[in-house]
């Protein structure tokens, strides 16, 4: 099996609602032939009558299957409007909640167990078989409940920015192993030499590429292999895709199962899409239909951890070397002005007219600067002074202007 192959059947089982439900299923059908058996070889049978055991799992069942249907709508409903406020970017995560995949699976077990117990009863009431049904009928309101609980806390700004911000923390570390240093790294591909271009044949998005397999492929054929497009780029057919340095023989369709495309971004190796998700969200709560410039307040708060997160690590273009030290691989990472600006620019330029936004992107630039290496503060003074110039634009009173000045972690309310 190929690695794209992997990573798109890696991404089938993280990103399918519907396969947990089918096991499920699956479970309570061979639960129910192992109840048969456990009957049979016990003899026990139930102190209830056959008609009676009819009409309770009738009803079980069909209330079961209300239950499901009804719990599916409303959660399509919620989904939708919390992408409708926040952005449609998170309907992905909200469907790959273990939560959600798990009560789902319990839910249908229960129901198709009900289901085909009703059709297993006949002249006798098999008792563990009844007792299984009672009992997990039971559960699977508590089971609800809490589903309902976790699910509907998870679709709050706060937990959304916070699951985003965690993730993008995971990714930075992923993408950016190695800690900052002020020694420069080598130069990338050799200047001299006419590259051989391997041009993309599918329009979409680079979702992922396997570092650890081009870097292999160039050792065997004492090559050098650039990834042209980064991570999160969207590429039509004929760009180029890979450059190939070097006269060692590496076929396309090497290449080609090393990186994959798809229809729209993930955060698997691409740290900027947790700074575009969260600021999306930011940017639609200061709009003027939404006018919630608190959730975007929450934004900031995880912009400032992925700002510091990623001020620590090294964040020149990628490169891969084998164990004699010559480089192997080269691809494009963003770097440090690139998530400077994504995570200040906008909210700066939809906040211009919130003192709260102001005072927190104030905050967040002061706190950033003196924990970053010099040469990374420089890109944050220079946002600090744009941002003293936007509030010097925008707020022409004396009042509002010095307020909108001040530094404040909570944006209004909090400690200067």
């Amino acid at each position: 099996m190929t690695w794209l192959q992997r990573h798109r059947l890696r991404s089938f089982l993280r990103n399918s609602a519907w396969l947990p439900p089918l096991a499920g299923l699956l479970a309570a059908l061979l639960t129910n032939r192992l109840m048969w058996w456990a009957d049979r070889l016990l003899g026990w049978q139930a102190r209830v009558g056959v008609e009676g055991s009819r009409i309770v799992l009738t009803a079980l069942a069909s209330s079961m299957l209300t239950f499901i249907v009804f719990l599916f709508s409303i959660l399509l409903l919620a989904v939708q409007l919390a992408s409708a406020q926040l952005t449609p970017r998170i309907i992905a995560t909200f469907f790959r909640n273990r939560i959600l995949k798990v009560s789902l699976a319990i839910l249908v077990f229960v129901f198709t167990f009900d289901l085909a117990l009703l059709v297993r009863i006949d002249g006798t009431v098999p008792r563990l078989s009844v007792w299984l049904a009672m009992y997990s009928s039971v559960a699977a309101i508590g089971v609800f409940l809490y589903m309902i609980d976790k699910v509907g806390k998870t679709l709050r700004p706060v937990s959304i920015l916070t699951a985003i911000g965690r993730q993008g923390h995971d990714v930075i570390e992923e993408v950016y192993p190695d800690p900052v240093t002020a020694v420069p790294s080598s130069a990338g591909p050799p200047a001299g030499d006419r590259p051989r271009t391997v041009a993309n044949s599918l329009p979409g998005v680079v979702l992922a590429f396997d570092p650890v397999g081009l870097s292999a492929l160039a050792r065997r054929a004492d090559s050098l292999i650039e990834v042209v497009p980064q991570v999160g780029d969207f590429i039509a057919p004929g760009d180029p895709l890979f450059r190939l340095y070097g006269h060692g023989k590496i076929e396309d369709r090497e290449l080609q199962q090393a990186i994959a495309i798809g229809p729209e971004r993930t955060m698997e190796q691409d740290p900027a899409f947790a700074f575009r998700i969260i600021v999306d969200i930011a940017a639609k709560a200061l709009s003027p239909a939404i006018n919630d410039p608190t959730t975007a307040v929450l934004a900031i708060d995880q912009l400032h951890h992925l700002l510091r997160s990623a001020s620590l690590r090294d964040l020149d273009t990628g490169r891969v070397r084998d164990e004699t030290g010559r480089l192997r691989l080269v691809y494009r990472t963003p770097d440090w002005d690139d998530l400077v600006a994504l995570a200040v620019t906008e909210i700066r330029h939809y906040g211009k007219d919130s003192i709260q936004i102001a005072r927190r992107l104030r905050a967040m630039l002061e706190s950033l600067i003196p924990a970053v290496p010099e040469g990374r503060a420089v890109r944050l003074r220079e946002e600090l002074d744009l941002l003293h110039r936007t509030v010097e634009r925008n707020f022409p009173d004396v009042e509002d202007r010095t307020r909108a000045g001040r530094a404040d972690s909570l944006g209004i309310g909090g400690a200067p």
